[in-house]
């Protein structure tokens, strides 16, 4: 019995040192692991498990439009405030999918990014086929573009503005107002003065949206560094751009608005964004939590379209209009089309046609596949090294208490000895301690 318990006692102690062993491992290597596995899955490299979710992004995104009709179009002609009525969203189902991917052996990687939009009618208020009162842009833009033209040719223009009868507003479709629509100013400027209109055909808001690519970006892969992954090395073979008066504006920076390098701190996210003519840069507002995967929310600062007056450093993105819009058409459109503006809320009293913002989240297989690689193993890991430990605290414990109890059965069991003993009569001084053989047989005869 005493044998059984001891055996038991070391099995139980050894288990207890091996799951203690195994806990401080996790502790200690557990995160090591992660990190290495994340670095390893979220580089640009057709190998890693995201490339093929950076190649064709999963995330569906969403353009939702709302246009700005005007119910009193006569009135306005003749000095009133125009009466607006929102009309929409009109939203749109965005697909981005990137071509002509090509490595560099300088740890950047080229490619062009297209996207796509289809019309949801079940997420929209309201068709394509909807008419809506706008204001005629095209006509008001060529009204702009020829201040600066010869007296002459604005003779000219003016006459075939008369004689095609355009007016100031115009009542057409959803769909032509943001697709485009045949308008025979186009040809007739194109014809007068060739080159004073970057397009030719149709004419309408979003043509130069749809089946179109972003230009084509050079990022880092993040092979050599992971901390550079994504960042942008040049856009259009650009460093810089040039649309703008100061070198700090005409900065590209951060990466392509896609995804950020790992371990980054909650502060800022900045990118280069080719619809902006600009980099753009977002300020960390909270932390939070979307199906259970933890996240950072990043909101757009009150400087980011602020005019010089109000913020100096937007000064280099001048002419200034009001703070909370910016005119891109210097990049957009070779500085020829009023319309190309960037708003942020608020910004009144600006009168706009036309409104969009996209949207998109992660959803479906997608987000599982980012819950169980972000928040389930990590937990599970987590779990697993707390476990460990818990349970080599108690092994431990009852192997000692085991052994102890062995070891106290073993000694009640072993044989008692005596603890005095019958001492010898003293020898005096004058007994001889050695008898010969003959004294001791005469004693043994008197006896």
């Amino acid at each position: 019995m005493a044998a059984a318990r001891r055996r038991l006692s070391v099995g139980l102690g050894l288990a207890g040192a091996a799951c203690a062993l195994l806990g401080v491992c996790l502790l200690l290597v557990g995160p090591v692991i992660i990190k290495e596995q994340v670095v390893k899955n979220v580089r640009i490299d057709p190998t890693s498990i995201s490339f093929s979710m950076w190649k064709d992004i999963p995330v569906p995104f969403y353009m939702s439009v709302y246009l700005f009709e005007v119910l009193n179009p006569k009135e306005a002609l003749q000095g009133a405030k125009p009466v607006l009525n929102q009309r929409g969203p009109y939203v749109y189902r965005e697909y981005r999918y990137k071509t002509n991917i090509t490595f560099h052996d300088n740890d950047t990687v080229s490619f062009l990014e297209y996207r796509q939009l289809f019309f949801q009618p079940d997420m929209s208020n309201g068709s394509e086929e909807e008419y809506v009162v706008v204001p005629n842009i095209l006509m008001m833009g060529a009204a702009v573009m020829m201040e600066n033209l010869p007296n002459f040719v604005k003779l000219l223009l003016s006459g075939a503005l008369a004689g095609l009868k355009q007016e100031a507003f115009m009542n057409r479709t959803v769909g032509e107002i943001l697709w485009g629509y045949d308008d025979p100013l186009i040809d007739t400027i194109n014809t007068l003065v060739p080159g004073l209109l970057p397009f030719k055909g149709k004419f309408g808001l979003f043509m130069e949206f749809n089946n179109s690519n972003s230009g084509l970006f050079t990022v880092y892969t993040g092979m050599k560094n992971i901390s550079r992954v994504h960042m942008v090395d040049s856009w259009n073979g650009l460093k810089k751009v040039n649309y703008w008066r100061s070198n700090e504006c005409n900065m590209i920076n951060g990466t392509a608005g896609e995804m950020w390098p790992p371990f980054m701190s909650p502060t800022s996210l900045e990118f280069y964004s080719p619809d902006a003519c600009r980099s753009l840069t977002l300020v960390y507002e909270q932390s939070g939590k979307f199906e259970g995967v933890p996240t950072y929310r990043f909101v757009a600062p009150k400087t980011l379209f602020a005019n010089g007056t109000d913020y100096p450093p937007n000064e280099g993105f001048c002419p200034c209009m009001q703070s909370g819009i910016q005119n891109v058409s210097t990049c957009r459109l070779n500085d020829r089309h009023p319309h190309e503006l960037l708003h942020q809320a608020p910004a009144e009293p600006v009168h706009k046609a036309c409104v969009w913002y996209n949207s998109g989240s992660i959803e479906g297989s997608v987000l599982k596949q980012f819950y169980t690689n972000l928040v389930l193993i990590p937990s599970l890991l987590d779990y697993v090294q707390y476990i460990f430990l818990g349970l080599s605290v108690p092994l431990i414990i009852s192997a000692a208490v085991l052994m102890a109890r062995s070891q106290g059965t073993a000694a009640e069991k072993s044989p008692r000895h005596p603890t005095t003993q019958s001492k010898p009569p003293p020898s005096s001084e004058t007994t001889p301690l050695l008898h010969d053989a003959g004294t001791l047989s005469q004693d043994d005869a008197e006896a």
